[in-house]
């Protein structure tokens, strides 16, 4: 039996529980996880809400709550009751406690205490192992006044009748305030006294007869009149939004005797909305009338139903056909040349040189297929945008269950990854983290992680003094707006930074602001100085400490007579790196100790900014609020900022970013838990305030519930103007992914991707759709929802492979417990963390009324208070991120980041693509989202793409492999993903292919007999269709010409310098299991990187770098063989009696087009500019001449031997 409360605001309450008895006979309560809002609801009183609860008892999988009883005897002296005090937050509709009369606090608290009465139905418990149990009453319903004559019933046949009200039935004079007989509560008759009665649809008939009739008069004249403003009413409970459709009344209604309408007549149903009937009628009436009447126009529109649910958040559109067909056409073009020249190359060998056409035979073919596997998942791009206004009217307006307003947006927990300060310079960290604290999101649901795998102290008191400093940055961006609100981006832009500015102080505090900065940068650069002097002042102090200790030890065993004692050598003091407070740092020391190195430290979390209040906290003036802007009417509110370093021990394998990306996901579950998590590296900042927006748009849409993560392009500054090394990768990030996007989605690739945590955690989607058959075609539809096992065995081999959540049904006897007890086995042993999965799952949840969404979440169910964070929670939190934590779990096999590969980004998406998640590319129309640095040396730059390259090599070896992917990705999907670790073997080739016009031009053959006119024709096709293949791209991707010119040169540079060394490490790793090393890639600082003020000698210092490195060898003597050989077949043809052009044509046209793919290359030896003395190329020239004509003296052309001197050469 439940009861609905209706108290006066901030009136504390204690209330008895009593326990529902199951057919068991054991008096529990069954604890639902997550059925209305998993988070909990916390008092805006000054008292905090107290429960008294018994210890849980365990059962299987599930948790029971018991409850302890103090009295009220009866038959059931065994049962227990739970008490505890509820604080009733002030609202609009009801007054505090000072304005009730006491005598209405006193009979509803006389009637709250009666010990026989549930509050069941009314309170939802929170909790957990080890945790406080809270109960919270959840919707609350005013009574009317105690004064006013009204019967109420008490039986549960004569309840209010309003679909999802309980309360018990108004009787005025003993009868129905209707003659239908439509039992109605006190509440909602008052709702609906100037309408018409909800079971007739008429006015109420007996209203005019009884008693009570003056007293409803004063509240007819407050009462709404007309449709729009009752719709504006709060809604009497949760159930009401999910139905408009009501009966229209039916003769012998109240004949019933149990007082509910008739059976429904579904011939004579309509739809009610707004006081008007819908699509049912013939005619729609403007007026609101039925039955025409002046002014009635037949063909008006019908108001929008749903309009503000049914509106998108997120729009796709393809590419023109006008540009798509004939790019299909083209490469269909293109297979069918190159399957003609193939087997036209095949059908005429060389026989002057077989062993020459061989080689060119088999590199062509491949290359063919490796350009076959990179064309067709490029046959369905998409370009996607997102609308935000929709997104602030859906979660973020005023309603009914939200009638403040706040946000009913999903949390983001933002992970940020540092390893070593010294290539990573905290000062570029430091920028990332400002622009994600003053990110256009509610500040109650973000939080920021840094995760600083090297536990250094200089990372740690560098967090600490941004901390300090996003107490002036963030303001000063909301108030004015600035974009981008990466401080070093924006102060360093070169653009009039007044425009659209309006505010006559904007000029003053951004100077305050900018020179705020400049002594924030100042003291952050001087940390590692000051950090080295501090542990410098105290290891002396500790010296001299100990020094004194060892002779008062000596000179006291001297004089009991222990010579040995005495003559005992000191040891020497250990240097410590000291904290500002005088304490050891736990984390890594400058100079190494135990249980201070590198790899040996314990771990650490650091909340530097507290979790921020549910409500708004607005400034005040500069002086009076002691910073340095005026903040009047500004949120001063910062989200959350955590700094973790997670516990590394000798003997562990720490698996590199992946495993440090795991330690903040469970970090974050147990700190903050919010369903989405965005991953960014410490150099790549927020440059788009509203990317998190943009991102939730796709998540939160018509078919969200099935992406697993949302991939932001990656952008570059501090590239040089000309892209030497091809660092913007347009091709790759506007192209392909775009591409990716029209199939099952873009690949995930390390950084600025917004991730499903329950997609992390390893769970299938909730649909998935399998292919089968010829190339995919037919096609299966799955539900991978676990349904209920109703006490039968479950398929063991499948739940191998399909691991889902147990299902958060509107009632508790959908809990799998079997399931629930495998969650620890796979997650660890974290009670707190495996309590969190469920939560976080509902709260990624699509609201209930999205189309097409069957598991949803009420709106407004995020609209609460998050739970604030103590030491009970941290030290949770610490012991999730041990060394230990993740043995035989299923960390990195299949939860979380994947282990086993330099390149777990491209393994991580992979595997959810693999179980039939999708993923979505969301590139901002107007502002990049995200922006970083790239390595612009050439040394730098070839590292990085080795490490991907290996990455690939070993993903082509492993099970990972899109060979062995499964039904649910589709086959161009797997094309696509096959391409990605097979690309690096195209490197042999290209090398073969790269020599193979030198060696032409010094053995004077050529990979065909004779040039032939069809040799020549099918050369044109190719190279024609190529390139109109490459302005069509260029045409619906937006890129240009020039950057797709600089991803050719750089696919030849790349695939004869990093891919094959990746390719040989790989064999090594499979054949000899050799471990794969691979080197940080070095951040460049401030000074000239992001948004540097500098020119561009110092910006571009590095460009100019020359560093010398084994990968450089193979193109370098690639460069040289080539540029020789032109010059020795040159001199040969011009020495020759019978010179042949076709051949040396043909050999030079290769050999120049090998050289113009390798010119960034040599530019980037030759250093800067101008540096390189004349005299070096006078050195070349003369060294190639000279070669040149040494080989001719060697091997003359043929008929020309007897000029030269001879029949060849011979030693004199």
């Amino acid at each position: 039996m439940s009861r609905r409360l209706s108290l006066p605001a901030g009136a504390p309450v204690t209330v008895a529980v009593s326990p529902v008895r199951s057919p068991g006979g054991d008096a529990v309560v069954r604890r639902g996880s997550g059925l209305t809002s998993p988070v909990p609801r916390h008092s805006l009183g000054s008292s905090t809400a107290t429960l008294q609860v018994s210890p849980v008892r365990r059962s299987g999988g599930s948790r029971y709550l018991g409850a302890s009883r103090d009295g009220g005897g009866g038959a059931d002296e065994s049962a227990e009751f739970v008490h505890y005090t509820v604080h009733i937050p002030p609202t609009p509709d009801r007054a505090t406690a000072s304005v009730a009369s006491e005598a209405e606090a006193a009979a509803e608290a006389e009637e709250v205490h009666r010990p026989q009465r549930s509050y069941i139905s009314g309170t939802i418990f929170t909790g957990g192992l080890n945790r406080a149990t809270r109960g919270h009453v959840l919707n609350f319903s005013g009574e009317g006044g105690a004064g006013k004559p009204a019967a109420s019933a008490s039986s549960g046949n004569m309840s209010c009748k309003m679909r999802g009200c309980d309360m018990p039935a108004f009787l005025s004079g003993g009868r129905p305030p209707c003659d239908c007989g439509f039992m109605i509560c006190k509440e909602c008759y008052a709702e609906c006294a100037a309408g018409n009665c909800p079971g007739c649809k008429e006015a109420f008939s007996a209203g005019s007869d009884t008693d009570d009739s003056d007293s409803v008069t004063d509240d007819d004249d407050e009462a709404v009149s007309s449709s729009e403003e009752r719709d504006q009413l709060p809604l009497t409970s949760m159930a009401r939004k999910f139905s408009v459709v009501h009966s229209m009344k039916v003769p012998g209604a109240a004949a019933n005797g149990n007082g509910k309408p008739a059976e429904f007549d579904h011939a004579r149903w309509l739809f009610e909305t707004k006081g008007t009937y819908g699509y049912g009628n013939a005619l729609w009436p403007k007026d609101g009338h039925a039955h025409g009447g002046p002014g009635f126009v037949a063909a008006d529109e019908p108001p929008n139903f749903g309009a503000r649910c049914r509106r998108p958040l997120t729009r796709k559109t393809s590419v023109s056909q006008a540009i798509l067909s004939p790019y299909r056409l083209l490469i269909a073009i293109r297979l069918v040349a190159l399957g003609f020249f193939l087997a036209w190359r095949i059908r005429h060998p060389n026989p002057e040189a077989v062993w020459l056409w061989a080689m060119s035979v088999a590199c062509e073919v491949w290359f063919a297929f490796s350009w076959l596997l990179d064309s067709l998942p490029k046959l369905c791009p998409v370009h996607r945008a997102a609308d935000l206004a929709v997104l602030a009217e859906r979660f973020e307006s005023p309603t009914a269950r939200n009638p403040k307003g706040r946000s009913d947006l999903p949390g983001i927990d933002v992970f940020v990854t540092s390893a070593d300060p010294e290539k990573e310079p905290p000062l570029v960290t430091a920028n990332t983290i400002l622009s994600i604290l003053a990110a256009d999101y509610p500040v109650e649901k973000l939080a920021c992680y840094l995760s600083d795998d090297g536990g250094a102290l200089l990372s740690f008191e560098a967090l600490a003094e941004t901390a300090s400093f996003a107490r002036t940055w963030v303001p000063f961006c909301r108030k004015h707006g600035v974009e981008p609100r990466c401080p070093e981006a924006y102060f360093g832009q070169k653009r009039d930074f007044l425009k659209n500015k309006v505010r006559v102080d904007f000029v003053r505090e951004r100077r305050k602001v900018k020179r705020e900065y400049d002594e924030f940068k100042v003291r952050v650069n001087s940390l590692p100085e000051a950090i080295r002097r501090r542990s410098d002042a105290y290891n002396a102090g500790e010296e001299l400490r100990a020094r004194r200790r060892q002779q008062e030890e000596a000179a006291a065993a001297a004089a009991a007579g222990n010579g040995e004692l005495a003559a005992a050598v000191e040891t020497a003091a250990v240097k410590a790196t000291w904290m500002s407070d005088g304490s050891h740092w736990p984390g890594t020391w400058t100079c190494p100790a135990a249980d201070h190195a590198r790899g040996d430290h314990a771990g650490i979390i650091q909340a530097m900014l507290a979790p921020p209040t549910s409500e708004p906290v607005m400034g005040g003036e500069a002086a009076e609020c002691g910073g340095l802007i005026d903040t009047t009417g500004v949120d001063v509110r910062l989200p959350m900022l955590v700094y973790v370093s997670r516990e590394k021990r000798p003997g562990y394998d720490h698996n590199k970013k992946a495993g440090a990306m795991n330690a903040l996901v469970r970090t974050s579950a147990i700190m903050s838990n919010g369903p989405f998590i965005l991953n960014l590296d410490c150099d790549h900042y927020v440059h788009n305030s509203s990317a998190l927006r943009e991102g939730m748009c796709f998540m939160l849409d018509r078919g969200g519930d099935r992406v697993c993560f949302v991939q932001f392009p990656q952008r570059f500054e501090g590239v040089d103007p000309s892209d030497r090394y091809a660092n913007h990768n347009l091709v790759f990030f506007d192209v392909s992914m775009r591409a990716m996007d029209g199939l099952q989605g873009p690949m995930y690739v390390g950084t600025g991707c917004v991730f499903r945590r329950t997609a992390l955690y390893g769970f299938s989607p909730p649909r998935a759709t399998e292919h089968h058959g010829w190339l995919g075609r037919r096609k299966i539809k799955l539900f991978l929802t676990k349904k209920k096992s109703m006490g039968k065995k479950t398929d063991r081999a499948e739940d191998d492979t399909e691991m889902m959540l147990p299902p958060i049904e509107d009632d508790d006897g959908g809990a799998d417990i079997e399931a629930s007890a495998m969650l620890p086995k796979r997650f660890g042993g974290s009670a707190t963390f495996v309590a969190s999965i469920p939560v976080a799952e509902y709260q990624g949840r699509l609201l209930q009324d999205t189309p097409g969404c069957h598991h949803g979440r009420p709106a407004g169910a995020l609209a609460v208070p998050r739970e604030p964070l103590d030491a009970a929670t941290v030290a949770e939190a610490i012991g999730v991120i041990s060394c230990f934590y993740e043995e035989k779990t299923e960390w990195g096999r299949r939860i979380g980041w994947i282990y086993g590969s330099v390149t777990e980004d491209v393994v991580t998406g992979y595997r959810m693509h693999n179980r039939g998640w999708r993923s979505v590319y969301c590139v901002t129309p107007r502002r990049d989202a995200f922006r970083g640095t790239a390595p612009i040396n050439l040394t730098d730059r070839l590292h990085q793409v080795l490490r991907w390259a290996t990455g690939s090599v070993e993903i082509f070896f492993s099970r990972n492999n899109a060979l062995f992917a499964s039904p649910r990705m589709k086959l161009l999907q797997r094309v696509a993903y096959f391409n990605a670790g097979m690309y690096p073997f195209t490197s042999v080739f290209l090398l073969a292919y790269c020599l193979l016009p030198a060696v032409s031009l010094f053995s004077g053959k050529f990979i065909v007999q004779r040039l032939s006119a069809t040799f020549l024709a099918f050369l044109l096709v190719i190279t024609l269709t190529l390139c109109l293949l490459a302005l069509l791209e260029i045409k619906w991707s937006g890129i240009t010409l020039h950057e797709w010119w600089r991803n050719e040169q750089f696919w030849v540079i790349g695939g004869t310098s990093a891919h094959p060394a990746a390719v040989l490490q790989g064999l090594l790793k499979v054949i000899a299991g050799v471990d794969i090393s691979f080197t940080l890639t070095s951040k460049p600082g401030n000074d000239g990187g992001v948004g540097g003020e500098g020119n561009d000698e110092e910006a571009f210092a590095e460009l100019y770098e020359v560093r010398w490195s084994y990968l450089m060898v193979p193109p370098v003597t690639i460069m040289m063989v080539n540029a020789v050989a032109i010059a020795v077949a040159a001199a040969r043809t011009l020495y020759s009696e019978f010179p042949q052009w076709s051949k040396l044509l043909g050999g030079a046209f290769f050999s120049f087009w090998v050289l113009c793919h390798l010119y960034p290359f040599a530019k980037g030896l030759l250093g800067r500019r101008g540096r390189v003395p004349t005299i070096v190329f006078v050195w070349s020239g003369l060294i190639s001449m000279i070669i040149s004509l040494l080989w001719v003296y060697i091997s003359p052309p043929a008929g020309a031997r007897e000029r030269i001197g001879g029949g060849g050469f011979s030693f004199p």
